[in-house]
């Protein structure tokens, strides 16, 4: 079991032994270093505070500079906790976490950031059919239709798909597969997608299921 942040670089290729193209996802993962221990008697639970990237110490506020400069680190980038389940071992403020907390074939689940897509139509948003492309219609190619009937219910009922602000939303993707890992260069070559853009922030964590 491990657990660990990193950024993602980007996506690549590898080929099997079948010599077939494996898409796969580059990530950057660590070093993180524990910046807190959560405990059970002064915070109700269990859990490692990570942190991960570098910042510049004038754009740090100064409570953030302090909680960093009590567990021994420089200023990371992001912080994001993990149980102590995931994260097994005994890792004290200031100790460092890479890429060796996994193995090569260990099945993960990844979490970030999707890309934000900005204000999209139903057609993109939620895969609409559109209306209907002849018999006189003139402006209901991607039109969503109707939304609530007159008479009855005479309202529309919330959650109904509608166009909107689409992606930027919190979503894992689970059982992915580590295909290698790099330890000198603190990267980890994972089977398929994982969410965000290329630079965006993600964790890693062993699946559960």
């Amino acid at each position: 079991m491990g657990a660990i942040l990193g950024k993602k670089i980007g996506m690549t290729r590898l080929y099997n032994d079948n010599r077939e193209a494996v898409p796969c996802t580059v990530i950057l993962a660590g070093p993180c270093y524990v910046t807190q221990v959560k405990s059970t008697e002064k915070d109700g639970y269990e859990a490692y505070q990570l942190g991960f990237g570098e910042r510049d110490e004038k754009k740090v506020t100064k409570p953030a500079a302090g909680h960093y400069k009590k567990a021994g680190v420089a200023p990371g980038y992001i912080l994001s906790e993990v149980s102590k389940e995931l994260l097994v071992g005994e890792f004290e403020a200031g100790k460092s976490v890479g890429v060796d907390v996994f193995v090569e074939g260990e099945k993960i689940d990844v979490l970030g950031v999707t890309k934000g897509k900005g204000f999209a139509g139903v057609v993109k948003r939620h895969n609409f059919g559109g209306g209907s492309r002849t018999h006189g219609q003139s402006d209901r190619l991607r039109a969503p239709g109707s939304v609530g009937g007159s008479s009855d219910p005479s309202r529309t009922f919330k959650g109904t798909r509608m166009a909107g602000r689409m992606g930027g939303a919190n979503k894992t993707v689970k059982n992915l597969v580590i295909v290698k890992i790099m330890p000198e260069s603190n990267l980890i070559v994972v089977k398929g997608a994982v969410p965000g853009p290329k630079n965006s922030y993600v964790k890693i964590v062993s699946t559960t299921k």
